[in-house]
């Protein structure tokens, strides 16, 4: 099932999730319908409280897309972290164009260090420690901010929040077009 998603200035995104153990009621479902929700808005990652559940789960999943036919290929890597904590940032700090289901059409270069180390369980209940790097690595700071209550634009200049600022009023007001359904704001 398809899940709406909240957008910035949503009360939830600014809230610190809380950790869940194994008994939070149909998780499994949840976490299939997380993917579900991300995959149909063409997102490589999203968490717990962009469907407005401040809770620590978070989905990743990337599919490659071809240009030619703009279409999105099979999964080729997901992942499902629930109560993930980073224990390490490794590397240097690198900028990348990052985007976000909760502010849409809006993108912009975020500093993050290339490497993380994760620790997380997945939805078997089966504790990891992973070695983050890359596009994942990336993706997981990203969705471990929002369990965090916080935003990528969080991460910019002042200056340039400020120029976003009209933008992003439009987004807490619902005064967006989005392909894929947004829950109002409270």
């Amino acid at each position: 099932m398809i899940l709406p998603i909240v957008g910035y200035g949503h009360p939830t995104l600014r809230k610190t999730s809380q950790p869940i153990d194994k008994s939070y009621p149909n998780l499994k479902e949840l976490v299939a319908n997380m993917y579900e929700t991300m995959y149909a808005a063409d997102g490589v990652g999203l968490a717990a409280p962009q469907v407005d559940l401040p809770i620590r789960v978070v989905v990743i999943g990337f599919r490659p897309y071809d240009e030619k036919t703009d279409t999105y290929g099979e999964v080729t890597e997901q992942h499902t972290l629930i109560n993930p904590e980073i224990l390490e940032f490794k590397g240097e700090k690198k900028f990348f164009n990052e985007g976000c289901l909760s502010v849409p059409d809006i993108h912009e270069d975020v500093l993050r260090p290339e490497s993380v180390v994760v620790r997380y369980y997945d939805e078997d209940w089966v504790e990891h420690t992973d070695e983050a790097n890359g596009l994942y690595a990336r993706v997981v700071q990203h969705e471990v901010d929002h369990l965090d209550g916080k935003v990528f634009t969080d991460r910019l200049s002042n200056l340039r929040r400020t120029m976003l600022k009209r933008r992003l009023n439009d987004i807490a007001a619902g005064r967006i077009q989005t392909k894929y359904k947004m829950k109002r704001n409270k």
